[in-house]
């Protein structure tokens, strides 16, 4: 597995092979998840080509680290730039007579706060306890207080509920502390 710097520094200089593994290794599961969550494979090359544009723009910036593997960064910047252009829709509505203006540099400030948020995020998710980590899996899955009963062995969803409570506070605590997070709040 090559180091994730090794792809950002590629799409920097532009290294026609480094984009071309880029594609090949990333592009169709963007595309599988673009097409089973309302859009077209030319969403999909929308979305791949402004998140590597994104990651480029940033690295040039700043040279953040990737502590995952390149690929799964990269699908998740894509995830998320993606909800994001659905939650646009949403709030549009469409007149045929107005040509909306787009501002690309607000997207894209917008989509890299959202990244660093998400890094933050995981950062600290991932030094909660094995238990903290389990049940915050399961209530970021939407699973039920019930099903967490039987999966955990608790003795009631009260239980469960406090267990919750206890590994967001903690976690909140976290990230509440890093230097990073006042710079991160929505302005």
């Amino acid at each position: 597995m090559k180091d994730p710097n090794f792809f950002l520094e590629g799409l920097i200089k532009n290294d026609e092979k480094v984009v071309k593994d880029i594609y090949n290794n990333s592009f169709y599961k963007v595309l599988s998840f673009i097409s089973k969550n309302k859009g077209s494979r030319l969403d999909a090359e929308d979305v791949f080509q402004n998140a590597l544009l994104q990651l480029a723009v940033r690295y040039k910036k700043e040279k953040f680290q990737i502590n995952t593997n390149f690929e799964a960064y990269l699908f998740t910047v894509c995830k998320n730039l993606w909800r994001r252009e659905l939650n646009k829709s949403k709030l549009k509505v469409t007149n045929d007579y107005v040509i909306e203006l787009r501002d690309d540099n607000e997207d894209i400030a917008l989509s890299v706060l959202e990244q660093q948020r998400w890094e933050l995020f995981n950062d600290y998710i991932q030094q909660l306890s094995e238990n903290c980590i389990k049940i915050m899996s399961m209530f970021f899955k939407r699973k039920s207080y019930a099903e967490m009963v039987n999966i955990f062995e608790y003795s009631s969803e009260t239980v469960v509920r406090q267990r919750v409570f206890k590994c967001k506070a903690k976690l909140k605590e976290m990230i509440k502390s890093d230097s990073r997070f006042k710079s991160l709040l929505e302005l």
